[in-house]
């Protein structure tokens, strides 16, 4: 746990201070609905504290401290001060991810507190709360300009906030990361979704103030909430998937040093002829794996075999062969890929049956396959190795188009020959090794490509 630096700790009291000052005018202000205030800080304590609710464990919706459409009703339905009071047991029930806790709940309730007054006095002084209306009247269009300056200003005030606290514990993004929780000090990136949580807030206020009064708001925000959760399940499980795919990735990268960069490109490749063909975006995705990982099987593969820089005897080539399988295996019980894993499995069978591990023949081989095929003989062709010189694609393009129909499916091919007019392609040097134009000729390995260019 590392200590919070002096400037830290005053910008802190500071802030803590002045979300107090916003605060206390509370005690004396007349005609201070009570009920509301204690009701919106209670609903927005609860989006808090759900965010570190043992019961929930780690589907616990750990950013929902950003789901800010209660504190944004409470600015459009409170005076300033009510407002920010509303904000406070919140921020100190929230989920802190680092040590020191208390000073972190601090500056989080300090923050809060000021951006709802500061939101909460543009909102009153461009007239929002008689915009409002009674009895569910509200003026419309005119009732979302002073909702939305005061959300701006709302998120501006955090920004700033966030960005003093930067320079505070001396710019570092990962102390930073690690103190201030959720907010970035990004403005510009922050605005639009608090922009749409003002909205949300907009309608809360004015079902609030409706015949229907408190519950009906309480309806809309439910939904609303576990929609949030949802998404946030769906990117957390996405987050997941791809840190899975960029260890396995790096792993192969690691190994075979020649092919560094080459597995990205060919997941390139093959969404760009997926989407010439017309699939669907959750199929489209899917390739994009496949095209990723179809030689993650080389992580069974000795490294001096694929290393080896000259020519590979017949047992040595068998062994490099088995990649597929290996691959196979070694992402058999990963759910998300779908069909991905038939392409890393046949992504070298050929149509004419010539082809490994099974001989498969024409359509008998998997379409993800047939694509994944395709873009790794293109990508070889056309990148520069420490063993072969890159091909312009055009030649790439042709040598693709004459193995078409024996080892190369051509509708693939003539998708990817589509795609490239409208997109080009910019491929780039994938090993670290010095050119093979400036090696020395007794220095330079023994090329270790098929016919068609492509690696075994």
């Amino acid at each position: 746990m590392r200590p919070v630096p002096v400037p830290a700790r005053l910008l802190i009291a500071v802030t803590a201070l002045g979300g107090a000052a916003c605060v206390l005018p509370v005690l004396t202000l007349p005609g201070i609905r009570w009920g509301a205030v204690a009701l919106l800080a209670a609903l927005y304590a609860l989006c808090e504290w759900l965010t570190r609710c043992p019961l929930l464990g780690e589907r616990a919706p750990r950013s929902m401290g950003a789901f800010f459409p209660v504190l944004l009703a409470a600015i459009f339905l409170l005076p300033p001060p009510a407002a920010a009071l509303a904000a406070v047991p919140g921020a100190l029930l929230g989920r802190v991810e680092q040590r020191p806790v208390a000073p972190r709940r601090i500056w989080r309730a300090g923050q809060l507190a000021l951006a709802c007054w500061c939101a909460g006095q543009t909102h009153r002084s461009l007239g929002g709360r008689a915009s409002l209306g009674a009895a569910g009247a509200p003026d419309f269009p005119y009732a979302l300009l002073p909702a939305a300056a005061a959300a701006a200003v709302f998120c501006l005030v955090m920004a700033v906030l966030d960005g003093v606290i930067l320079a505070a514990v001396g710019g570092s993004g990962r102390r930073l990361a690690a103190f201030v929780r959720g907010g970035g000090g990004n403005f510009a990136g922050s605005l639009a979704p608090t922009l749409v949580h003002g909205l949300a807030g907009l309608m809360m206020a004015v079902l609030w103030v409706s015949p229907y009064g408190p519950v009906a708001a309480l309806l809309v925000l439910l939904p609303m909430y576990i929609s949030y959760w949802v998404f946030e399940q769906y990117h957390r499980e996405r987050t997941a998937h791809q840190a899975t795919i960029r260890a396995l990735v790096q792993a192969v990268d690691i190994k075979d040093e020649y092919t560094r960069g080459h597995s990205e490109r060919v997941g390139k490749a093959s969404v760009l002829i997926a989407r010439e063909l017309g699939m669907a975006d959750e199929r489209v995705e899917v390739l994009r794996f496949a095209g990723i990982l179809h030689d993650v099987g080389k992580l069974g593969v000795p490294t001096r075999l694929l290393r080896k820089d000259g020519p590979l005897t017949p047992e040595e080539r068998r062994v490099i062969e088995l990649h597929p399988e290996y691959g196979h295996e070694m992402v058999r019980g990963i759910g998300f890929l779908g069909e991905a894993r038939t392409a890393i499995l046949h992504h070298h069978e050929r149509l004419d049956g010539s082809g490994y591990p099974y001989g498969l023949v024409g359509r008998q081989i998997p379409e993800f396959a047939r694509v994944v095929a395709v873009a790794d003989a293109f990508d070889a062709m056309t990148s520069t190795r420490s063993y072969s010189r890159a091909r312009p694609v055009a030649k790439a393009l042709a040598e693709l188009k004459r193995c078409a129909g024996k080892q190369f499916d051509p509708q693939m091919v003539r998708a990817l020959a589509r795609a490239l007019e409208r997109h080009g392609w910019h491929p780039s040097v994938t090993s670290d090794e010095q050119h093979p134009a400036i090696l020395p000729a007794q220095l330079r390995p023994v090329p270790r490509e098929t016919p068609t260019g492509t690696a075994p």
